[in-house]
């Protein structure tokens, strides 16, 4: 095990809430997140699996479509409930983070620890910014980012 930590924001900045895991990288990018390894993916299964090897610990920042949901609301998954998650993703990309997590199970290219931090979003259509909720609640997704980022080291 090589100690790295990857933080990864997930998500198209173009697709205005599907924009809160790389919103939430240049947060953390401004503020300095120097032990952790931070990153970009639109959540390509090979890309993402490119970007958590070697790393002991991955941090995963995304947004998700949950009906009928609460927009800006937190959910904190481990890397077992989300493999388990992957027949019923909520993700916004054509294949999940969970079948993603899933596949690299059987792979055996599962980090030591990887963690989830997802916020309900409320508009995936195509455009720029986030909605009023999601930005709401962007500062404490990034938080609990710090936080799983802190409790690695």
């Amino acid at each position: 095990m090589t100690g790295r930590i990857v933080v990864i924001g997930v998500g198209n900045a173009f697709r205005r809430d599907d924009g809160a895991g790389p919103a939430a990288i240049e947060m953390l990018r401004a503020r300095g997140a120097p032990t952790a390894v931070l990153a970009v993916s639109d959540g390509d299964p090979g890309r993402l699996l490119e970007l958590w090897c070697p790393a002991d610990t991955v941090v995963v920042a995304e947004a998700v479509r949950s009906g009928p949901g609460r927009p800006g609301r937190l959910h904190t998954v481990r890397a077992d409930r989300a493999a388990r998650l992957a027949t019923g993703s909520a993700s916004t990309h054509g294949l999940g983070l969970a079948e993603t997590v899933a596949l690299a199970g059987a792979l055996g290219r599962l980090p030591r620890a990887l963690v989830v931090h997802a916020v309900e979003g409320a508009d995936f259509t195509v455009g720029i910014g986030l909605s009023a909720p999601v930005r709401d609640a962007l500062p404490s997704l990034v938080r609990l980012v710090a936080d799983s980022v802190r409790a690695a080291q």
